[in-house]
């Protein structure tokens, strides 16, 4: 079925019928020609959801996608770690490659993305996997970081690293390197500082399509706990990965983006990790209730000034560009960030009763068109 290039976004979300069941509706029409998706109530997977609840008809394919958003979540690349000169050096093999993939059922979108090697979905197809967000990269304070970056695209790309580097590995064109063509290489080398929740996308022109196309991901800094004492020592041990205290903390990273699936400059799906309500009744994000929770909160929604996070029934502290190591906010239960700002939410759930506790974006027309979850609280 063709797709009105002239239909709004609340256009779309009046032909998909009552309010949340915007992407359903589409869904729907596009499964009348195909015969892939089934009515919503009568989802044999779904059997929290009826006529009413937020949520989309059929199921996207996530083995076609060669991704899943929740596998996202917990899936830290941490590259190849190497030893030069007494200094530890950590390197990626990153490529940018033209992916079509699956945002909704029956809803595909013709994408630009980023891939690795050592990325979750990459080892187990035996070969590199485009995903969208990219590969979460993870490092410590003070590495050495190497990224061998191929352009394996039919455009020009590049890699613009959230951090401190040197203006010749910015990733922009006209300083330094600038553009990847398709089929070459660059390395891109700089120490990781400062500590943090970071991202890198691309840096060509037009640099809004090249981010909404899905050339983007999370950059996580660890800090060094050595650097630090007292309190800003223990905090610092807890957000590193290479330390026992880390593994005691629930980590999961949540990349806020949205896509113009008729390119007019509106967006008809909003999504965490790109795929429209990827965490809701149907396959909702699985928690123990006794275990702290981390999110490495990310927004990269083009064509929209900001986008946030809410969470039901509870509160949680706020560290801004997750950059300090006491939170900027503290019992908050709503947090907004324009494109390109991050953050880390910890929120817990302990002593909660068990059950479905939902979270998405306060702008409600993005929670309607994808942008919203449950976490599953669970006892231990």
């Amino acid at each position: 079925m063709k797709t009105d290039t002239n239909m709004s976004r609340r256009k779309f979300l009046i032909t998909g019928g009552a309010g949340a069941l915007g992407i359903a509706g589409l869904a729907a029409m596009r499964g009348q020609a195909s015969g892939s998706v089934v009515p919503h109530a009568q989802s044999d997977h779904n059997p929290h959801t009826g006529h009413g609840d937020a949520g989309m008809v059929g199921h996207v394919d996530h083995a076609a996608n060669q991704f899943d958003p929740h596998e996202l979540l917990y899936d830290f690349d941490y590259g190849e770690v190497t030893e030069e000169n007494g200094r530890t050096v950590r390197t990626w093999k990153m490529f940018a490659v033209d992916k079509e993939f699956e945002i909704a059922p029956g809803i595909f979108f013709p994408g630009w993305v980023y891939g690795s090697q050592t990325s979750a979905a990459s080892r187990r197809a035996g070969h590199v996997v485009g995903q969208c967000p990219g590969p979460t990269l993870r490092c410590v304070e003070g590495e050495r970081l190497r990224i061998e970056f191929t352009n394996a695209s039919a455009h020009p790309h590049t890699i613009h690293f959230h951090g401190i580097h040197s203006a010749f590995m910015d990733g922009i064109p006209g300083v330094g390197r600038g553009n990847i063509n398709p089929g070459e290489t660059f390395v891109y080398e700089f120490d990781a500082k400062p500590f943090g929740c970071h991202l890198y996308h691309c840096h060509s022109l037009p640099l809004k399509r090249h981010i909404h196309k899905g050339l983007y991901g999370a950059f996580i800094v660890d800090p060094d706990p050595g650097k630090y004492s007292g309190e800003e020592h223990e905090a610092a041990k807890s957000r590193n990965h290479q330390y026992p205290e880390n593994a005691n903390v629930n980590e999961m990273v949540m990349v806020m983006n949205g896509f113009d699936t008729n390119f007019d400059g509106d967006n008809e799906v909003y999504a965490v990790n790109s795929i429209a309500f990827a965490y809701g009744m149907a396959s909702p994000i699985v928690v123990n209730r006794d275990q702290q929770q981390r999110i490495y909160l990310i927004n990269v929604t083009e064509f929209d000034p900001i986008n946030s996070l809410h969470i039901h029934a509870n509160f949680f502290d706020y560290y801004d560009h997750g950059t300090t190591l006491t939170p900027t906010l503290k019992t908050v239960d709503t947090i907004m960030q324009c494109q390109a700002q991050r953050g880390i939410v910890e929120v817990s759930f302990a002593d909660f009763e068990p059950g479905l506790y939902m979270f998405h974006a306060h702008q409600s027309e993005f929670a309607e068109l994808g942008w919203m979850g449950f976490f599953e609280v669970q006892a231990s």
